[in-house]
């Protein structure tokens, strides 16, 4: 899994763990709601975050790799 992937399901699993916390326990939960959020909004425009410094250290390939693009010119699985 490439580290575009990786983030955005760290995002998203953020983001709907964080909107049951505030339903649930408190509502300031939803300011890391809104920190991840302005996160993904900032690294559109700067191609940057600091979960991506994270998953790199983590040794998280950049892209997925040549396997990904063999899968996808074989076409569905029959």
């Amino acid at each position: 899994m490439s580290i575009e992937r990786s983030l955005r399901l760290i995002a998203g699993t953020f983001i709907l763990i964080s909107l049951g916390l505030g339903h649930w326990v408190s509502p300031y939960w939803y300011l890391f709601t809104a920190f991840v959020g302005l996160n993904l909004f900032q690294s559109a425009f700067t191609n940057w975050c600091p979960m991506m410094t994270i998953l790199r250290h983590l040794g998280v390939p950049e892209s997925a790799g040549s396997r990904e693009h063999e899968v996808a010119a074989a076409g569905p699985a029959r």
